[in-house]
Order: C-alpha cells, then sequence, then structure tokens
C-alpha cells in the first residue's frame, strides 16, 4: 500500500512537474507580469501659416487589473454595481455603461483580466478616484485632443473618439499619419501589480504622430465663418456652405458649414446644444451633399455653346417669359420676359429661354459630352471622406424636355468641391485641378525644426479647356457682376474686377415628383481678379427665406463681402495688387 502509494505521488508530481509544467509556467508568467500599451502623442494639425487648429493636452487614463480590483472589492465588501455608480458621478458616464464594462467577459464567459475605463481624463478627475483608494484601478498618463478655436473649421477638421481615432474630417483621413507608433512596458509585479525592483523587463518607447499643416488660411478661413453666420441668421436659413479655393493649385483657403459644432464636445451643437445626430452635425456639406447647382451651371454651358460654334456675340436669342419644348411650357425667372438678347446678354441676364435654346443646339450627346469633361458624375478625389458623387442621367436617356432644364443646371446635381474644380478651371485658363486640404506632413527634428515628410503632390493635373475660350468667358461673368443690368451686381465692388454666377434653383421634392414651391438652393460662383483670377469661392444658402431666395438677392451679397475682406487681407500681405485699393 505504501509503496503504491509512493508511486502514485511520484506519477503526480511527475505529471504536474513535466506534463503540465508549461502550461502553469504560462499561468505564472501571466500573473505576474504586467505589459501595457504607451499610447503615442497624437499630431497637430495647422493652418498654412503654422496656426494651432487641433492639438494633444497632457490628460490621464484609467486602466483596470481586474484580478487585483475583484481581491480589493472583496476586502472592502464592496459590489462591481457600487464601484461603477461611484465612478459614475466622477467620469460623468452612465453607472449602466461603467458596470458592462466592470463585469465584461471574454466569449468563453471568463472574466477579463484588463480593461480600459478611462482615456483623456482630468487631474480633478484623477485626486477623486486616488481617494476611494482600490487596488486594481492603475492611473497613467494620456493626451486630450483638443480645439483651441472650437467649431472653428468644425466640418473641415472632424474630430476624434475616446480611444483618440479620428471618426470624420482631416482627424479620419489622415489618422495614420497623426496617430504614431504606440511603445509597449513590460515588467513583472507583485500581487498589487507594483513593479518588482529586480524583476525582468522591457520597454519600448513610442513613436509620436506627424503634423498635418493644411492648405487652409486661417485668417480667410475666419472672414467666411463670420460670413456665413451671418447669412444664415440673416436669411434664416437651413444651411450655408462658403469655399474659397486658389484657381491655380487646388487649395483650399476656407471651407465653412453652418450649422456647425464643437469638436471637443461633438455631440453638441457650436451653442452647447445636444444634437439630434452626430452623423448630421459632423457632416461637411462641401462634400458629402450634392445639391442641384441651377443657373451657377450655366458657365458650363455657355462654354461648350462657344467652344462647338453654337453661339458668339453675335448670335442673337428672343425671350418672352417661356418656351415650350414638346409642348411641355418652361419658364424663364423673368415671367415677363428678357425680350431681344444677345449672347452675352443671356448670360448676364441668366435668360433659362435663351440657354434651353443653346441645351437644344448643342444636343444631348455635346452637351453630355462636356458634363462629363468638367468632371461632373464624378469624384474630385478630395482628401476628406465621404465624398459624394453626385448624380448625372445618361445622355442617351434624356429627353428634349431634360436637356433644355439641364442647359440652366436643373435635373443633375453636384457637390461645392466638383462644381469649383470645374469652375477653376475656367478661371486658370483651362487646367482641372484636384482640389485638397492637405499641403504637407512634417515632424519636428531633436533641435524642434520642422521637417518636411510628404508634400501633396496627386493634383490629377489635365488640360480640359481652350484658354482663350476661357478667357473670353471670363469677360462675360465679369459683365453679369460689373454691369448694373447683371444679376450678379449685387458683389460688384469697384476695381476688383469680379466674375461670376448666380444661381437660384428649386429643391427637389424628397418624396419625388417634381419641386418644392417654396424651398430654394440660392447660390454665388465668383472669381476675381477676371483677368488673372487669385480666389474662387462659392456661397450657397440652402432654404433661404422664401420671401426673398434669389441667389442675386441671398448668395451675391455675401460674396461681395467676402471678396472685400479677402482682398484686404491679401492687399496687405502683399499677395495682391488692385486697379483700386480697398477702401
Amino acid at each position: 500500500m505504501l509503496i503504491f502509494t509512493f508511486l502514485g505521488l511520484i506519477g503526480r508530481l511527475f505529471y504536474i512537474m513535466h506534463i503540465k509544467s508549461p502550461v502553469y509556467k504560462a499561468k505564472a508568467l501571466d500573473q505576474w507580469t504586467n505589459d501595457y500599451e504607451i499610447p503615442a502623442r497624437r499630431g497637430r494639425i495647422l493652418d498654412r501659416n503654422g496656426m494651432e487648429i487641433a492639438v494633444s493636452m497632457n490628460a490621464y487614463r484609467v486602466d483596470l487589473d481586474m484580478v487585483t480590483l475583484r481581491e480589493s472589492l472583496i476586502n472592502k465588501k464592496m459590489t462591481m454595481e457600487q464601484l461603477a455608480a461611484k465612478l459614475s458621478t466622477i467620469l460623468n458616464t452612465s453607472t449602466d455603461k461603467l458596470s458592462d464594462t466592470l463585469n465584461r467577459t471574454t466569449s468563453n464567459g471568463i472574466p477579463i483580466k484588463f480593461a480600459i475605463l478611462a482615456r483623456g481624463i482630468d487631474k480633478p478627475q484623477v485626486d477623486k478616484i486616488k481617494e476611494l483608494n482600490i487596488r486594481g484601478i492603475i492611473i497613467s498618463s494620456d493626451s486630450k485632443r483638443y480645439y483651441p478655436n472650437n467649431n472653428f473649421l468644425a466640418g473641415v477638421l472632424g474630430y476624434v473618439n475616446l480611444e483618440g481615432k479620428g471618426v470624420s474630417g482631416v482627424e479620419l483621413n489622415y489618422d495614420k499619419e497623426l496617430s504614431g507608433t504606440p511603445g509597449r512596458t513590460t515588467y513583472e509585479a507583485d500581487r498589487n501589480s507594483t513593479q518588482l525592483p529586480y524583476g525582468n523587463s522591457d520597454y519600448k518607447a513610442p513613436v509620436n504622430g506627424k503634423d498635418v499643416v493644411l492648405t487652409i488660411d486661417e485668417n480667410i478661413q475666419s472672414i467666411a465663418e463670420k460670413a456665413a453666420q451671418k447669412a444664415l441668421t440673416d436669411n434664416k436659413a437651413k444651411s450655408v456652405t462658403i469655399t474659397v479655393m486658389d484657381p491655380k493649385t487646388g487649395e483650399i483657403l476656407a471651407m465653412v458649414n453652418k450649422p456647425d459644432f464643437d469638436p471637443n464636445h461633438p455631440i453638441k451643437d457650436s451653442k452647447g446644444n445636444a444634437v439630434k445626430s452626430v452623423d448630421d452635425a459632423v457632416k461637411n456639406i462641401a462634400v458629402q451633399s450634392a445639391f442641384e447647382p441651377g443657373s451657377i451651371f450655366k458657365v458650363i454651358t455657355a462654354y461648350a455653346a462657344m467652344k462647338e460654334n453654337v453661339a458668339n456675340e453675335n448670335s442673337s436669342f428672343y425671350c418672352n417669359g417661356s418656351v415650350k419644348v414638346d409642348k411641355h411650357p418652361i419658364n424663364c425667372w423673368d415671367l415677363n420676359g428678357h425680350g431681344a438678347e444677345s449672347f452675352v446678354d443671356i448670360i448676364k441676364n441668366s435668360c433659362n429661354v435663351g440657354f434651353v435654346q443653346l441645351g437644344l443646339q448643342l444636343g444631348k450627346g455635346r452637351l453630355g459630352y462636356y458634363v462629363s469633361l468638367f468632371g461632373f458624375g464624378q469624384k474630385t478625389g478630395i482628401d476628406l471622406p465621404g465624398e459624394s458623387i453626385g448624380i448625372v442621367k445618361n445622355p442617351e436617356k434624356l429627353t428634349n424636355v431634360d436637356l433644355a432644364t439641364l442647359a440652366f443646371g436643373q435635373g443633375l446635381s453636384v457637390t461645392a468641391v466638383q462644381y469649383l474644380a470645374a469652375f477653376n478651371s475656367v478661371a486658370n485658363g483651362g487646367t482641372w485641378i484636384r482640389p485638397h486640404i492637405m499641403k504637407q506632413i512634417t515632424h519636428s527634428d531633436g533641435n524642434n525644426n520642422p521637417v518636411v515628410d510628404k508634400t501633396f503632390t496627386d493634383l490629377g493635373k489635365k488640360s480640359i479647356l481652350d484658354s482663350n475660350t476661357a478667357a473670353t468667358l471670363r469677360t462675360y461673368l465679369e459683365k453679369v457682376v460689373s454691369l448694373p443690368t447683371g444679376v450678379g451686381h449685387n458683389a460688384f465692388i469697384d476695381g476688383y474686377h469680379i466674375a461670376g454666377k448666380t444661381g437660384t434653383a428649386q429643391k427637389a421634392n424628397p418624396k419625388g415628383g417634381g419641386y418644392e414651391s417654396d424651398k430654394y438652393f440660392s447660390s454665388f460662383a465668383g472669381m476675381a481678379p477676371a483677368d488673372d483670377p487669385k480666389i474662387t469661392l462659392l456661397v450657397s444658402v440652402d432654404e433661404p427665406d422664401p420671401s426673398n431666395y434669389y441667389g442675386s438677392q441671398v448668395s451675391a451679397p455675401v460674396a461681395k463681402d467676402l471678396f472685400s475682406q479677402i482682398f484686404n487681407y491679401m492687399i496687405m500681405k502683399g499677395q495682391l495688387s488692385l486697379d483700386k485699393p480697398a477702401n
């Protein structure tokens, strides 16, 4: 009996020490080894002049060693739910959400050993957590994303989530460059998670994220922000979008969507009120939403007519207020009609009847070709997420009525960046250039000097227009603004040589079947100086007060204010010289 008992003990020891040794050794190492990720500091987002628009500030994170925490709560005779209730008031998080984290298990139902409780919290919160005096709660350094100017450029910047990952805008599109590479620390610890002085340890330092320098000019952006907010309020509009670009480089100098949100608190709008939908609040309308352009599209039809020799300065038209196409009446915006007109007149007067005639003369094949040539129905490839492609009908399926209305910008939808890319090709003499928001990606060397890692070069340049025809068209568009009878005269500034086009489009009924009678989309597209444009812009006002909704009344005055202030700024910086300086 003794021999058999002894042999049994020997066999059991052999099984434990040799057969099961790797399993027990792994469990032991897992118990006394702590392994933590060290987050990298997220890179900054700067404007073209080096102004900080998004930065990362020092903060704290709270992690949980669940094994030690459970033991500590048993000793304190406290439940997970009671702890969740205490932490809820400190972290401003629901008790249920914290309770889910504290009681989380693996897919096999085994309680987890490690959890992230909170990131990016402030010192006062950390101090209150320390006062609980509960072992297993690990506090370490972290960073918190901060936007110094609150809702400034919010739609473009986007925001980051609690894990420090970009969710929308630049933060999402350049998340990889901004995030950097996290580090890691591994060390042996006692039962209280205190590092053993002579235990094995390993440390890998994090590599901080790089800085993203935008094409945005903080001063021009500020001008556009104020103008958009004023237009939103004055016109009791649903939304206002303003985009300002350099037509020769494709650089976006300003991009504004109002109303907007505060990326420091993305669940709230710029006034601090809770938003109904975060996705809607953070949407960059200029990139992600398409609209019927209305009369600003006449720029494209006019170029096509000129290039195809369908019309020139000697061409004549007559408008009596409406025209019938296949027995379908199409009205001009001026129901009294414009009478006898030249080609320049129908552009200056924004005459629908004249452009219906141009569309029918061009035919669906030729007009469809220029719609595609200018890039409509195609993504620009702008370096911002969620770009809409817009809607363009197959030219072969167009009826005569479709063709007639397409000529004055009805029956298709475009995005603001899509339209400006096309408009820029007229402004710069014929070259399509991809709109973009990133100028450079940089990092600092050991002496804190900036080092350029990447410059935006994916411009996709292609010559699409005849330079002489584009130059002639610019002179016609200048008359739209400069002549007292031009529909864009409310954007006129003496000496500035502004060329542009107004647009007023009825909004399509979202339930289908025609257009809504009292909802409009009012726009103004402009460039200046007309002979050699340095600036292009698009002002769009969605659903202005229906008592005053024409683009000439709503958007052109906004453009006038923008050109005046932007050119004052550019003159001050020595970037521009005009015939007559601003007052």
